[in-house]
């Protein structure tokens, strides 16, 4: 590092308020603060942080590293997720979709669950989807090439993700930009001020309709994921209406949210760094390693969370039984221990151990997928883009989640000679920790 950059650091670290004075449990401290400088002071100060409770909330455990992340996520004797997995759930006390959702489960349920959906999501039962992928990002991004402004965010990316998740559901195409709407709703939030019922309402509406596509595919099942589940048994028994319902909506929810934040960071970083952009399109790098990379320095979901089921030492603290624990990934994907310069975006960084994806036996069910989608975006604007200009500043949304943004408006130079991109390769990642 550099004395000009250790000056920087300084400086950021310095503006950081006393770690005691953050409240992790407001989104706009996410808006307000440079997370790493605040991250590193807390790897530096505390890595494992006792967060005081609030007015109507009790106090958790913050984890910050990425070893100390790795251990907890790997844990499944000592911690459980079916007390909620996010924050806002587990400072509730409860997830009303425990024990029927994968991510919320936990023990033989989880694993028995998990076996049935994985059928689904193997590469080689997947590669009609990987190949609408690419066909599709590489449309979208055709027209957005074509037009001399568009909303990255509006006209290309919001249209990825939903279209994968009905291929995989096999969701009837006319009913697709409802689902796009709906999920729009999900995550509209800008400022405090702004009211949940609407995010509420839409995701009770994507529930309602997965409803009645369960009903319809146990009636006529096809060879789609609601269908696998729909006839599927555990223990000689169907699963229930919930299991079935809420674990389709977590696919589609969970997808959109992780898709639209990388695609539009990773867009934000390939911009910001125009010597990557030139590694990638060289051929210096693989649209693999820049896809990893992109993925970690977007980090789409912040945290994750546990319950710790017994008291359980943690360096020099002790987790009680009942505590709640968060796992800052933003923060262990940025952790000096286990990157270099992880604050420099690298587009050839190797290893790339990063987290997004959790870890563990909860490792995320769609990484083969979420991959697919970065990696699609990757070659489409390596092959068909001469420059990319951002005409404005993105539009964060408010959330102590999830670092999305509802707009980015961005202009791009079509390539003088547009290559015939080669067909897509199937990822070498299978969705399994192998990365």
């Amino acid at each position: 590092m550099t004395v000009t950059q250790d000056v920087a650091q300084d400086v950021a670290q310095a503006t950081i308020p006393d770690l005691a004075t953050l409240d992790l449990t407001d989104p706009q401290t996410f808006l307000d603060v440079d997370p790493h400088a605040m991250w590193r002071r807390f790897r530096a100060e505390s890595p494992v942080h006792w967060h005081p409770a609030g007015p109507r909330t009790p106090g958790f455990w913050v984890v910050s590293t990425y070893a100390d992340a790795v251990a907890v996520y790997r844990d499944n004797k000592r911690f459980t997720s079916e007390k909620g997995n996010v924050l806002t759930t587990l400072l509730q006390g409860e997830d009303s979709a425990s024990r029927k959702m994968l991510a919320v489960t936990d023990g033989a349920r989880h694993r028995e669950i998990r076996n049935v959906m994985l059928k689904s999501f193997a590469p080689r039962v997947l590669e009609p989807v990987v190949a609408g992928v690419h066909a599709h990002t590489r449309d979208l991004l055709g027209r957005a090439i074509a037009a001399d402004r568009v909303d990255f965010v509006a006209d290309v990316v919001d249209h990825i993700p939903i279209q994968t998740m009905g291929d995989l559901l096999d969701i009837p195409h006319a009913d697709r930009p409802r689902l796009v709407a709906w999920n729009t709703r999900t995550l509209a939030q800008h400022g405090s001020g702004d009211d949940e019922f609407e995010s509420i309402m839409a995701r009770n509406e994507i529930i309602m309709y997965m409803g009645e596509l369960a009903a319809e595919r146990r009636r006529n099942p096809g060879e789609d994921v609601l269908s696998v589940l729909a006839a599927a048994t555990v223990d000689g028994k169907p699963l229930t209406e919930d299991e079935i319902v809420l674990n389709a909506y977590s696919l589609i929810l969970g997808g959109d949210e992780s898709t639209r934040t990388s695609l539009i960071g990773g867009l934000i970083a390939l911009a910001e760094h125009p010597e990557q952009w030139r590694r990638l399109t060289s051929g210096e790098v693989s649209a693999d390693a820049a896809t990893e990379e992109i993925l970690r320095w977007t980090t789409p979901a912040m945290h994750f969370g546990r319950r710790a089921l017994v008291d359980v030492p943690l360096r020099d603290k002790i987790i009680r039984a009942g505590d709640i624990v968060t796992l800052w990934n933003t923060s262990a994907n940025f952790d000096e221990q286990a990157f270099t310069g992880p604050e420099l975006f690298d587009a050839g960084r190797s290893p790339n151990k990063h987290v997004v994806f959790g870890h563990g036996p909860h490792f995320c069910l769609g990484a083969f997928l979420g991959r697919v989608h970065v990696k699609a975006m990757v070659e489409a604007v390596r092959d068909m883009v001469d420059d990319i200009t951002l005409l404005g500043p993105p539009q964060r949304l408010y959330s102590n989640f999830v670092r999305a943004y509802s707009a980015l408006p961005v202009a791009f130079t079509a390539r003088a000679a547009a290559q015939e991109a080669p067909a897509p390769a199937t990822p070498s990642q299978t969705g399994k920790e192998t990365h």
